[in-house]
């Protein structure tokens, strides 16, 4: 396939013939300047192509996502319990100007997010220069009491993470949440790249794209990094629930991709607060566990008392220095939605430095002004509620009728503790293959950290889309897809 090297296109051309952005930011053609060579590039190979023989190659990826079992659970689904997760055959493409800005400011992010959890656990600074409400972190359902006085290796509470970023009108990257926790969705970054090379081989080729494939090396260096001092060959380990969770396929695929056993509570014992893991040959110390269940399964001992999943006596391991545990136990703090209103401030606090990512204005319903303006601008906002994740339970303002208004206000008056509000935001838009032809749908960037002796970001990171017209959910769990995310070498 030879290409034009000219630079945007004088006008919209095949597929992109009826494509059309009101008022949204485009990441294809949308660029306050002139797009480099390579964007112009990748626009024009795909718009050689015609809409049959791209849904052709749709249609064989969606093949190849069943035959390699790339799935995720929706437990509320009664009729269908694994689902592929949608993949769309137009990539979303970053130039690498943008992939740096992006970059440096999750770096930024997961160093003061890491201060802070060192902080809170600790000295408690910045509770006590009022610079966050204290009632926020100390009686946050996430604040965990076990974790006090703990001293982790390296500093490094938050080893994996994945930080949401959404553009506005202007193109501008905005931070939308944390995912501190256990955050999910790289499996599909990495698979997402796979299936484009293999199946659109002639859109990629003799681009400078930046690579996925060291993300399980890097993921294995990082637990090997923070593991217990003095070991010098360290055993990692990923914990999973088991195949019945939503997200088991990933726990497979990092678990080969790391080259070290996936194991279940049952699978480990902890003796004389050591962890090991149980083998044909008898008992194997362990060091680094990637935990993927929440805190309040992980301890029977130490939490849940009737939880089956995890390890009764590793608490008391991980407090004795014996063993790591990725991420730390209480990261779930840092993520809360209300505590994400002061980031901008526990940035500066920690590091004397603007944020490099703005964040999306918000108002704390906890606070007598913040549930004011809610109250007031409902139809014009979207509300959060602070523990809920994969787009549930929240309210679109425009897009709800005079009944779901009325309904939430009632919600909002009733536990206003449980709700931030911000602006709709417009977010941007990517060319997709739809029903009628390509068409603007709305996405989101999910980029991937890894922290051990220094922070790596992977090159890219999840791109979901809203499959739905004018849907701004890109949520798995609601409908939404995913594309490949292409960042351009400089």
């Amino acid at each position: 396939m030879t290409d034009s090297l000219t630079h945007a296109p004088a006008q919209k051309a095949g597929i992109f013939a009826d494509y059309s952005v009101p008022d949204f930011f485009c990441e294809l053609l949308n660029r306050k300047d002139a797009p480099p060579p390579d964007l112009t590039r990748i626009y024009n190979r795909l718009a050689k192509f015609d809409l049959a023989e791209l849904r052709h190659r749709a249609a064989a990826v969606e093949a190849q996502l069943y035959r390699l079992g790339i799935t995720f659970t929706v437990y509320s689904d009664k009729e269908a319990i694994d689902r592929i997760l949608p993949f769309d055959v137009i990539p979303r493409v970053l130039t690498a100007q943008e992939w740096d800005h992006v970059e440096r400011g999750v770096q930024q992010r997961v160093k003061a997010i890491n201060l802070f959890l060192h902080d809170i656990y600790h000295d408690q600074a910045i509770l006590r220069d009022g610079i966050i409400p204290a009632d926020l972190v100390l009686k946050n359902p996430n604040y965990c009491s076990a974790m006090v006085e703990i001293d982790v290796p390296g500093g490094v509470y938050v080893h994996i993470n994945g930080t949401d970023l959404i553009r506005d009108q202007e193109g501008r990257f905005l931070v939308l949440e944390d995912n501190a926790r256990t955050p999910s969705g790289v499996s599909y970054v990495i698979e997402n790249r796979h299936m484009m090379l293999r199946l659109m081989p002639d859109l990629a080729s003799g681009l400078p794209l930046r690579s996925v494939e060291e993300y399980g090396l890097r993921l294995h260096q990082s637990l090997c990094d923070v593991a217990p001092e003095g070991v010098s060959d360290p055993q990692v380990v990923l914990l999973s629930p088991g195949i019945y969770n939503s997200a088991y396929f990933e726990h497979v695929f990092l678990a080969r991709e790391m080259g070290v056993p996936l194991v279940e509570g049952k699978d480990l014992v902890v003796e004389n607060h050591r962890v090991y893991m149980r083998t044909v040959v008898g008992l194997r110390p362990v060091h680094s566990i990637y935990r993927r269940l929440n805190d309040e399964f992980l301890d029977p001992l130490a939490f849940n008392p009737e939880s089956l999943l995890g390890v009764p006596g590793l608490v008391e391991a991980y407090r004795r220095g014996n063993v790591t545990i990725a991420n730390a136990l209480g990261t779930g703090v840092a993520d809360d939605k209300a505590v994400y209103a002061y980031m901008p401030r526990i940035i500066r606090y920690y590091l004397n430095e603007d944020p490099i990512l703005d964040s999306v204005q918000t108002h704390i319903c906890a606070e007598p002004e913040g549930l004011a303006y809610t109250l007031a601008n409902m139809n014009k906002l979207v509300i959060k509620p602070v523990g809920e994740s994969g787009g549930y339970g929240l309210l679109i303002g425009p897009q709800a009728s005079a009944a779901e208004l009325e309904d939430f206000r009632n919600r909002l008056l009733e536990n206003p503790t449980n709700y931030i509000s911000q602006p709709v935001i417009n977010l941007s838009v990517s060319p997709t293959l739809c029903e009628d032809g390509v068409e603007a749908r709305h996405v989101d960037l999910r980029p991937f950290a890894l922290t051990g002796r220094s922070t790596w970001v992977l090159p890219g990171g999840l791109s979901r889309v809203a499959l739905r017209k004018g849907s701004l959910v890109v949520n798995s769990s609601q409908g939404g897809g995913s594309k490949d995310t292409w960042v351009l070498a400089s």
